[in-house]
């Protein structure tokens, strides 16, 4: 096993939705951080190939390992944690699986069964991570963790593309963390919510398709005129995982490029910078 350095030498983290976009990516920092590393998806085959190229990224990796998990269903999640009890307790957790459906709408055209599965993979998984990290931090006497739930954006400002069911669950997750903060504070347990603007991620860019317009609104709230990209994400992550965030806990920690800070206009915001008026 190689000699753990770095910014979480010595930690334990959990990542779940590792397979690709901001879980990879993070999944990569925590490794070459020297972190032990268990990478969780719903997809054997997926999370195989993430593992492939962890260990090209980061070949100096201490112990990392995978967990095939549905975090929708509470035993899938138990096995997960308790996976890493055997290698002494986690101490971070990344609850970032998620989903945006193709199918989910506004308020008329969205399905029960996709808002039903929405929340029970956004908000019940991120329910169940939390609920199990707690308990293994206190199962193994840990004086603190991290605990950080994926959000977004739209939870804040809204979406410029009706998705519904995804907001709405979204929302949850930044209630659920502030609420998980207070709880726990006490015990050294930190919970923060991530809240990505839309990425250059596999995920959006599925949701996107060919659908040239629904990309052109998603695109023109962007002061940078670019999508994010998955490892200015993690490069987040990786901070609320470490000891250097200590006394962060209980934050919307928005990641956006200034897209939630920026009026937009029809034509978007501008390109060039003013001139310079002064006299």
């Amino acid at each position: 096993m190689a000699e753990q350095r770095g910014r979480l030498a010595g930690k334990n983290a959990i990542i779940t939705g590792a397979a690709g976009g901001i879980g990879l990516e993070t999944a990569i920092l925590f490794a070459r951080e020297g972190a032990n590393v268990l990478l969780s998806d719903i997809s054997g085959p997926a999370l195989e190939k993430a593992l492939t190229k962890l260990k090209e990224m980061a070949p100096n990796a201490c112990k990392i390992d995978t967990k095939i998990t549905d975090v929708s269903k509470e035993p899938d999640v138990k096995a997960m944690v308790e996976h890493v009890d055997s290698w002494g307790g986690m101490d971070v957790i990344f609850n970032n699986a998620g989903i945006m459906h193709a199918d989910d709408a506004d308020s008329i055209d969205t399905p029960e069964k996709i808002w039903d599965l929405t929340q029970a993979i956004n908000v019940k998984g991120v329910w169940f991570g939390s609920k199990y990290a707690v308990l293994s931090l206190r199962k193994h006497g840990k004086k603190k963790g991290s605990i950080i739930n994926t959000a977004s954006v739209v939870a804040l400002v809204g979406s410029a593309t009706p998705q519904l069911a995804y907001t709405a669950s979204k929302g949850a997750v930044l209630a659920l963390t502030r609420e998980l903060a207070i709880c726990h504070a006490r015990e050294g347990f930190r919970f923060n919510a991530l809240c990505p603007a839309p990425l250059n991620t596999p995920l959006l860019q599925d949701w996107l398709g060919d659908d040239a317009a629904k990309r052109s609104r998603r695109e023109v709230h962007f002061p940078t005129g670019r999508f994010g990209e998955a490892i200015e994400q993690a490069q987040a992550v990786l901070f609320l995982a470490s000891d250097e965030s200590n006394f962060v806990n209980g934050t919307d920690f928005v990641v956006d490029g200034g897209m939630t800070r920026c009026y937009i206009t029809p034509e978007g915001p501008p390109t060039e910078p003013p001139k310079n008026n002064a006299r």
